[in-house]
């Protein structure tokens, strides 16, 4: 497995995100963060924009040296993370209501929006990705940086406990600009929005199926569940305030 499509798309991300960050703000596309501040939204589109530019630069360089630059394995990786990026991007830009409050969150804002025959772009998402870690790290993304600490946290974890860098590789051209992404979103530039967010829960997902074994995968889904349970029903942001080690692990990074 080479490190090669991790590099490339990492190398993009960071070349493009400056430019991105312009585009942005000059086309008056911005959010209101938790401080009250507007922000180039959603920045998630840069992992969408380097991991293309990357494959292409990938593919031509895998015909010219006659050489596989991917494994088999890569390929349904690369159609689902796309297909979460382009959810997420529509959850972003459809769902909006021009960021009014009154816009549905969580499973039981969105499923109530679809009994009332109301378009939930949510549930669009939730249907089409069908990943349960995909929801987990969206309940992470109210604060900067909370879903890149989450997805650093699980790889390390990961890596560490299986001794296994394949799948680090394989999610390399997706997790390069997504790592970049995050930093912006901590240092509190940008904000990911769901395009973002929905990539880093569906890297993290994919990262458990291909470290853990069958018994492994089932203990993670129960976690990840109990997680999505609990940020339904109560405040995730309120526990990581309430408690010490965490909090000062949430807010590590983002500027004063």
């Amino acid at each position: 497995m080479h490190a090669l499509p991790f590099l490339v798309a990492l190398a993009s991300a960071v070349l493009l995100a400056p430019a991105l960050l312009r585009e942005l703000s000059a086309a008056g596309r911005t959010r209101v963060n938790y401080r009250g501040r507007p922000l180039p939204f959603p920045f998630g589109v840069l992992v969408l924009a380097a991991s293309l530019i990357a494959l292409i630069a990938l593919m031509l360089l895998e015909r010219l040296a006659s050489s596989e630059l991917f494994h088999p394995e890569e390929l349904p990786i690369a159609v689902y993370a796309l297909g979460v990026l382009a959810l997420g991007l529509v959850d972003d830009t459809l769902g909006e209501r021009h960021g009014t409050p009154s816009s549905p969150r969580g499973w039981r804002g969105h499923g109530a929006a679809v009994v009332r025959g109301e378009l939930s772009t949510g549930a669009l998402k939730a249907a089409g990705s069908l990943g349960l870690a995909l929801f987990a790290i969206n309940l992470l993304d109210l604060r900067p940086g909370r879903t890149l600490k989450a997805l650093v946290l699980l790889g390390a974890g990961l890596l560490i406990g299986s001794a296994n860098q394949r799948p680090l590789w394989a999610l390399g051209l997706f997790l390069g600009p997504a790592l970049v992404a995050g930093f912006v979103d901590l240092r509190e530039r940008a904000m990911l929005g769901d395009t973002g967010a929905s990539l880093l829960g569906a890297v993290a997902g994919l990262w458990l199926v291909l470290s853990l074994s069958g018994t492994g995968q089932v203990v993670a889904l129960a976690l990840l569940a109990a997680i999505t349970l609990y940020g339904e029903l109560r405040s995730i942001s309120e526990l990581l305030e309430r408690t010490p080690g965490l909090r000062e692990l949430d807010s590590w990074g983002r500027p004063q």
